[in-house]
């Protein structure tokens, strides 16, 4: 029954996992994406840092060992959603090189990795949350690039600069570069 309904999809499924630090434009560059593919007549899922955190993993701190467990827990439904040929586009900050190896194990050769490099600057800048001024005033204790250290990613896939490009630029070199990975044999 699963491989009937995996191939009403004529699509291959594929992770795409966005990291980054926040406000870099991870969740901007992701919802546009599933815009995109939508148009292009590919199904795709966006797996949200922010909503995951806020359901399914609203348990979790923000130790680096819930950190990682949030990371499992996202690659763990990414693996499930890919298994059924689903384009999944997943949106964390994944701030060390251990997180993002885990994922990659988890998911397997599906797994796409794109770095949204945004410089800490840039990105206090954008601080559309809020959350780099009460880091910094406040004491905001392990937030990314602040109080807790960002890993650059060493080997991406892809890597996109959201200080130069706008996010419409971004999306579409992030779909010319997945298209031979997504479209069905």
């Amino acid at each position: 029954m699963m491989n009937e309904q995996k191939d009403l999809l004529s699509q291959k499924g594929l992770v795409i996992w966005l990291l980054g630090l926040s406000g870099a434009g991870k969740s901007t560059v992701a919802n546009l994406m599933k815009e995109k593919l939508s148009g292009q007549g590919y199904f795709s899922v966006v797996l949200d840092g922010d909503e995951l955190r806020a359901g399914i993993n609203q348990n979790l701190s923000y130790s680096s060992e819930d950190r990682a467990e949030n990371v499992r827990r996202a690659a763990e439904i990414a693996k499930i959603l890919v298994g059924n040929n689903i384009i999944t586009i997943c949106s964390f900050i994944t701030p060390l090189q251990e997180h993002r190896t885990m994922a990659s194990e988890i998911i397997g050769e599906h797994y796409f990795e794109v770095f949204i490099n945004c410089p800490l600057e840039i990105c206090e800048q954008r601080d559309v949350k809020g959350l780099y001024k009460k880091a910094r005033t406040e004491g905001l204790s392990d937030f990314t690039g602040v109080s807790a250290r960002f890993e650059p990613s060493l080997n991406p896939n892809l890597t996109l600069f959201t200080n130069t490009q706008t996010a419409e630029e971004s999306c579409d070199l992030l779909y010319a570069s997945i298209l031979p990975y997504i479209t069905a044999k």
